[in-house]
């Protein structure tokens, strides 16, 4: 059985005069007084989390460049996306606070060209109100 005992773990035997004076700078080192911080209120981040996931584009017309006078601006969405997951998008891609949300589904138009005809696809699109003062950059200058 000697052979099995080598491979075992001795334990080492610590005098309790070692154990206090180690117990003893621990106290002091926990003791240290730290800065207080001082809580700043922090504006909201831009992070464009799953924001891809449900805006498409930004719905660029004349009549939406006038919206935007008036805190509003108008984007593609996907179909299946709510108002809800909007809001939420557009607060943490621009890092506005939207205040409003509208939904329309624009219908598909059938189109023809001589004989042929088809279909312009409808979609989904959002008009979004910020609160007064909050402004989104959607053509940069």
């Amino acid at each position: 059985m000697a052979i099995l005992e080598v491979f075992k773990k001795r334990k080492k035997k610590s005098s309790p005069a070692k154990i206090t004076k180690e117990r003893e700078k621990e106290k002091k080192e926990v003791n240290i007084e730290r800065p207080r911080e001082v809580s700043v209120p922090k504006l909201k981040e831009k992070k464009a989390g799953f924001s891809w996931k449900i805006l498409k584009t930004p719905h660029v017309t004349e009549k939406a460049s006038d919206l935007a006078e008036k805190n509003q601006y108008i984007f593609k969405v996907f179909p299946q996306a709510n108002k809800v997951q909007i809001k939420k998008a557009i607060e943490d891609l621009f890092g506005v606070e939207v205040t409003s949300v509208k939904i329309i589904n624009v219908l598909s138009k059938k189109r023809r060209l001589g004989r042929i005809s088809g279909f312009k696809p409808g979609y989904k699109k959002a008009i979004v109100r910020t609160k007064e003062g909050q402004k989104i950059e959607i053509m940069p200058r």
